[in-house]
């Protein structure tokens, strides 16, 4: 499957931005392997750039918008927008918005030229967030919604640190290059119903067999 992240900038920062979509393109990679480790699932990534122009208000871009054009580029294909302004609504408070094969965040622009960490703490989170909630759907994950935002409400408020990354998409504990949400939550959840389910058999069956092992999100898919 293909993830394909488009970076939406707006007409008049054309060249002025180079710097972040090299960012991206890194952080891109980054997220191949990320998912492949966590989440079994093994994506080919694409990075774009899409070039917005001034709207009257009534056709401002909004996520009506990127949906239509996500239709039109192919729904099978995995969208992730990048975009310089927020989702009209949503329950993430990230400032983003997910749907099926569909991901969108706000991507804040770093104020004092290029800024790496910012672009980590800022921007990678919001879109591992995003990520999670979409591959735990496509997991069949109940909870996918629920837990990653219980998940991020303890990054931000109950001392949970983001997972950072380096350069070479290693955990670190030197300054990162990207930073990401923790997932054991959810592999220790699912795990726990996969036993159960397991156990359940095997008493239907007459065995008295108790299962205590982790498995990974996609073993349920």
């Amino acid at each position: 499957m293909l993830l394909h992240f488009i970076f939406v900038i707006k007409d008049k920062e054309l060249g002025m931005r180079d710097a972040e979509f090299e960012y991206i393109k890194k952080m891109s990679k980054f997220f191949k392997s990320w998912i492949k480790t966590k989440f079994s699932m093994d994506f080919e990534i694409q990075c774009d750039e899409m070039i917005t122009k001034p709207r009257i208000i009534l056709q401002r871009l909004d996520t009506h918008s990127l949906l239509k054009d996500h239709t039109e580029r192919g729904e099978d294909i995995y969208h992730f927008y990048l975009c310089h302004f927020r989702p009209l609504w949503t329950d993430c408070t990230c400032e983003g918005y997910h749907a099926q094969n569909f991901g969108m965040i706000r991507w804040e622009k770093p104020k004092d030229g290029m800024d790496e960490l910012f672009l980590a703490e800022k921007n990678c989170t919001a879109v591992s967030h995003e990520i999670a909630h979409e591959l735990l759907r496509q997991s069949r994950y109940k909870r996918y919604i629920e837990d990653v935002h219980e998940v991020w409400q303890k990054h931000l408020f109950g001392g949970i640190s983001f997972e950072q990354y380096g350069e070479d998409f290693e955990i670190t504990s030197e300054k990162p290059s990207f930073l990401t949400m923790n997932t054991d939550l959810f592999t220790k959840k699912v795990s726990l119903t996969f036993c159960n389910r397991i156990n359940s058999v095997f008493k239907v069956c007459g065995f008295k067999v108790k299962f205590q092992f982790l498995v990974r999100v996609d073993l349920l898919a």
